[in-house]
């Protein structure tokens, strides 16, 4: 009988971290529905038929190089380079990364490079504006693989600075720091 309780104990201590491990996985890949986000403009909703698969909390900056401006060559300007954040949950757990593309990278490897389809100024005047954008292409089979929209709102900071920018710091980049929240749909 004593040499059954060892083997039995073995059993279930595996047992138990290979549910724990499939927990973790599926906690990383899975998380409760998120709701949709409220007071959103018209032109700023994705098709009925999308659905919403994951919002997703972005923290980092807005590069903007300063150079001739795009409208007035004669004029210099902080053109808008890329972004650069990182991703988070709802629980504030790191998921992925965001920038240049602009492509959303899931911790898991998934992609998604989206366009812009849609501005609008949104309700901080300080704030970059909220867009909507659609998937130009995916790559992988996690969080992003099927990406069709992705949303950006409740914006704050990241808009190119005011000043600093002539022809004496031509080639100079400005790291704006922003906040947003982004939301994925299928």
């Amino acid at each position: 009988m004593k040499m059954k309780q060892p083997i039995l104990f073995a059993a279930s201590s595996a047992i138990a971290a290979s549910m724990l491990s499939g927990c973790a996985a599926w906690d990383a890949q899975t998380q409760p529905a998120p709701e949709k986000p409220a007071n959103v403009p018209a032109a700023l909703q994705p098709s009925a038929t999308r659905v919403l698969t994951l919002a997703a909390q972005a923290k980092g900056v807005q590069i903007y190089t300063c150079g001739p401006d795009k409208n007035n060559a004669a004029n210099y300007a902080w053109n808008f380079k890329a972004p650069e954040a990182d991703l988070f949950n709802a629980d504030g757990k790191p998921i992925g990364k965001h920038y240049a593309g602009p492509t959303w990278e899931g911790n898991d490897g998934s992609k998604v490079v989206g366009q812009v389809a849609a501005s609008d100024r949104g309700p901080d005047p300080k704030a970059i504006a909220w867009l909507l954008l659609s998937a130009k292409s995916n790559s992988g089979a996690g969080i992003f693989g099927k990406t069709a929209s992705v949303q950006r709102l409740a914006t704050a900071g990241g808009k190119a600075p005011d000043g600093g920018c002539d022809a004496a710091h031509a080639g100079s980049e400005a790291r704006v720091a922003y906040t947003a929240r982004y939301y994925f749909y299928d």
